[in-house]
């Protein structure tokens, strides 16, 4: 039963892939073209937003929002958008939540060598080098132009997936917080429940489902980085841990 349920979860994953693969060769041209004027960003951001939502969906995925505050997104402001990291789906979701807010996310350098996708996304992320101190420094200032331009900047500031299954979220990051604090952007909280289950890194494990979207709170930078930092960090836990009771 156990190699029959191994055997499914591998064909569901491979669909995936092969959804993605379609869905990016698809987009590739109309995000490619429309990437090389800034103008023209927010109409390259609705073929991404169908992509994202293409494998989502796609692949099986739906989601649930759950509202801790009773602040609102304003679709007039830029905002540095910060969330846990367990999951690929963790990248489709952040597009599909914001359909107002041009996105763009920081990511690895290292990426840029998928072919077809490497070439899209150089283009329409920040891309950071980490053993570099010197693209670490000049990440914020792209982030900082984008921003200015109407974009919204994804940061899971975890700076990747903890190696430690046990533990439910790593340690914080000061990248978001100093975005946010030195340029006086707002940090909109939120937390994905279920995608560590759902969709891991562990290829043998997965099931498609209901996603639970905790949106914790937007936070201003009229506190000192480190107090932000260890508010977003405990709301985030909160969330985490309501979800394990």
């Amino acid at each position: 039963m156990n190699l029959i349920k191994v055997f499914l979860v591998y064909l569901w994953r491979f669909w995936m892939m092969v959804l993605a693969t379609v869905l990016t060769l698809i987009f590739f041209l109309p995000v490619y073209l429309l990437s090389i004027r800034k103008s023209h960003y927010k109409t390259c951001y609705f073929f991404i937003r169908l992509w994202a939502m293409g494998i989502f969906y796609g692949t099986g995925f739906r989601y649930r929002i759950i509202n801790k505050t009773n602040k609102k997104i304003d679709k007039n402001q830029a905002y540095v958008i910060i969330s846990n990291h367990t999951s690929l789906m963790d990248v489709m979701l952040p597009c599909i939540l914001f359909p107002n807010h041009p996105l763009c996310y920081v990511g690895k350098k290292e990426l840029e060598k998928i072919p077809v996708f490497g070439t899209v996304y150089k283009r329409v992320c920040v891309m950071v080098d980490r053993k570099s101190v010197r693209s670490r420094a000049e990440v914020y200032r792209r982030c900082a132009e984008r921003m200015r331009e109407g974009q919204s900047i994804v940061i899971f500031p975890e700076g990747g997936v903890p190696d430690d299954p046990a533990v439910i979220l790593d340690d914080f990051k000061d990248g978001a917080f100093i975005l946010s604090t030195k340029h006086k952007f707002p940090i909109a909280v939120y937390t994905f429940v279920g995608l560590k289950e759902m969709f891991p890194f562990d290829y043998k494990k997965g099931y498609p489902g209901r996603v639970d979207v905790y949106f914790n709170d937007i936070l201003w930078p009229e506190a000192p980085l480190k107090q932000l930092k260890e508010k977003a960090h405990e709301e985030m836990r909160l969330a985490l841990l309501e979800k394990l009771k």
